[in-house]
């Protein structure tokens, strides 16, 4: 700091302004719409910056006198340690913000429709209703999920007897038990899905 600068601590803590401040204490902000003198600002002048920051502690200086005005509340917590000492803390409760920002970034991009929405849309295909995520197992008493972590469709895995499906009879798999292809054809399901999962992503960036 330049010998003719007055020291920061001598600075009065009482700021007058021609047309009072404004505060949005929820963001800590202070607008100020006062009259900036152009020739202040003025690159060629050599005591721009000083006025810069002469400017900017009294509007900080009107924002901490406005900050200690605010509902305090005080607390006494442990701080932790082999002390067990414990600390007082001192708590500003902050107002709810005033001023809408801006986002820090843009809107996301809608997501290009799959080959299956274009070609519902083309014939005019309306979705089906979801029936639900969770159905009446009557054996159990309770309702469980149809699909995923206990779900109804791995019911059979767990029954001591099941039956074989008629279409099965006389073929390679007449012997091979009901459970196990049940696995094997959510497995399958599964792999189906994920396959047609990664053609709709490529579909939407425009790969081929």
């Amino acid at each position: 700091m330049s010998g003719n600068s007055t020291s920061a601590s001598s600075l009065p803590v009482t700021v007058e302004k021609p047309i009072p401040v404004t505060y949005d204490m929820g963001n800590l902000a202070v607008f100020d719409t006062n009259t900036l003198d152009k020739n202040d600002l003025d690159s060629s002048n050599g005591a721009r910056e000083e006025h810069l920051k002469s400017l900017t502690r009294d509007n900080m200086q009107l924002m901490i006198n406005q900050i200690l005005s605010l509902p305090i509340k005080t607390t006494t917590e442990a701080t932790g340690g082999t002390s067990g000492q414990s600390a007082t803390v001192t708590l500003i409760q902050l107002p709810q913000p005033t001023t809408e920002l801006p986002r820090e970034k843009p809107l996301p991009k809608p997501k290009a429709p799959t080959k299956w929405e274009l070609f519902a849309a083309k014939k005019n295909i309306k979705p089906k209703e979801r029936a639900g995520k969770m159905v009446y197992d009557e054996a159990s008493g309770e309702w469980a999920p149809k699909w995923g972590y206990k779900g109804i469709n791995k019911k059979l895995d767990d029954q001591w007897l099941v039956e074989v499906d008629d279409k099965v009879k006389g073929t390679d798999d007449e012997l091979i038990d009901p459970r196990t292809l049940s696995r094997a054809e959510r497995k399958k399901l599964i792999k189906k899905n994920e396959l047609q999962h990664k053609r709709n992503l490529k579909n939407s960036m425009g790969l081929k």
